[in-house]
């Protein structure tokens, strides 16, 4: 698992443990804290040119669970290294090991979708920055090893995955820790999966953006709801129409320049 050490990261990294899965966990910093019984850990840099360290962790590996890179909207230069030349070191590493590969890619590939449409996987990639279209790469490049080599991807496309919800906009893009870990398991379970793409969202259904995926190829679904913070986050707004008729939020409005 790349990215071992971030928010997400531990929190998988600690729930797997739990179910006696063996982690060749990997990040460019140090892991924080004591390791989970079963899991090792390496100081490895994606972004690498040679690639060659990433190749050496992922030997032996069934599953890449690939959540390192830039996770938050940055300058092009700083996104490039670790979410592009990282990315192909992944499913180079991937194609070599003959592994699966869990792609934590992003609601920001469809950011600037307006909010009064429904998506569905066929609806057009709208990224809102340079992360979004990042993860953009990321979704094509797994789709191209599918088609080229075989490599099975399963395409997380995450929403907002935090303890619980904390605006309006999250009512309609939280996942749950539990449902992340939930859907973790069951592509590492699944015999064969293909390249499939599945909406990174728990059982939200007061508000609605995205629907029509390919959880049922691995046998996933959401136990949690954001439905019960409804009342209390309704009016949790910014007043900002930029980031509230866009479905990104706040990353659209991230050197936003067109004229109002």
């Amino acid at each position: 698992m790349t990215g071992a050490s971030g928010a997400l990261g531990r929190v998988l990294a600690a729930a797997l443990g739990r179910q006696s899965w063996t982690l060749r966990l990997t990040d460019i910093r140090p892991f924080p804290g004591p390791l989970p019984d079963g899991a090792s850990f390496e100081l490895a840099d994606l972004a690498d040119a040679d690639g060659s360290r990433i190749r050496a962790l992922a030997e032996g590996c069934a599953t890449i669970l690939h959540f390192g890179g830039i996770s938050v909207e940055r300058p092009f230069d700083e996104v490039i290294g670790p979410n592009i030349r990282g990315l192909y070191n992944i499913y180079e590493a991937a194609r070599r090991a003959k592994a699966r590969v869990l792609f934590a890619s992003s609601n920001h590939t469809v950011g600037f979708h307006r909010r009064d449409e429904v998506l569905d996987l066929n609806s057009t990639f709208r990224p809102d920055g340079y992360y979004g279209l990042s993860k953009v790469y990321g979704e094509l490049m797994g789709e191209l090893y599918f088609a080229k080599h075989g490599v099975e991807s399963v395409l997380v496309r995450i929403g907002s995955c935090f303890p619980k919800p904390t605006d309006a906009r999250m009512l309609a893009t939280w996942l749950s820790y539990d449902d992340l870990v939930g859907l973790c398991a069951c592509a590492l379970k699944a015999e064969t999966v293909g390249c499939i793409k599945i909406w990174g969202t728990s059982n939200n259904k007061r508000m609605t953006w995205w629907r029509g995926d390919d959880r049922e190829a691995i046998g996933w679904s959401p136990k949690s709801s954001a439905d019960e913070y409804a009342d209390e986050l309704a009016s949790k707004t910014t007043g900002d129409p930029v980031v509230e008729q866009h479905q990104g939020g706040a990353y659209c409005r991230i050197d936003y320049s067109r004229p109002e």
